[in-house]
């Protein structure tokens, strides 16, 4: 079984700003998290931190780019795991704003790092940071 995680939302904002949003790093810190090594470049890495002590170390590299239309990529924490998973923002334009698709694949590959990395988690999380953080960010 697959667990995968895929969360559509409707924003009201023109498509140009949602790219920026989710791939310009000054934006992301904004709403997302603080990247400043994070580069729009195909197969280039980047990391950030979370947690309340900014100690959950995020390793991700960009596997695939088509502008204004889709990021992909990779996603793992290299302190507990070599197992990857992908990420895919997807945006299209729906009724003078932008459908934001984002999918996160192959969560099974954390099943064995505990209760924290569990698919509900992830649901959770990308949720809160779709349908409240950029959909509040892109919309004022």
């Amino acid at each position: 079984m697959h667990d995968n995680v895929k969360i559509s939302v409707k924003v009201n904002a023109p498509i140009e700003k949602v790219w920026d949003a989710i791939t310009n790093r000054e934006q992301m810190k904004e709403w997302y998290f603080n990247i400043p090594d994070f580069e729009l470049k195909e197969h280039t890495a980047f990391n950030f931190f979370e947690g309340e002590d900014k100690k959950l170390h995020h390793h991700c590299e960009i596997v695939e780019i088509i502008p204004q239309k889709k990021l992909k990529h990779s996603w793992t924490y290299p302190d507990y795991t070599h197992d990857k998973t992908l990420v895919k923002w997807e945006l299209q334009p729906e009724n003078n704003g932008t459908l934001v698709t984002l999918t996160h694949k192959g969560l099974e590959n954390f099943d064995h790092l505990g209760a924290d990395f569990k698919k509900e988690n992830f649901q959770n999380g990308w949720d809160e940071i779709l349908n409240k953080a950029l959909k509040n960010f892109v919309e004022n």
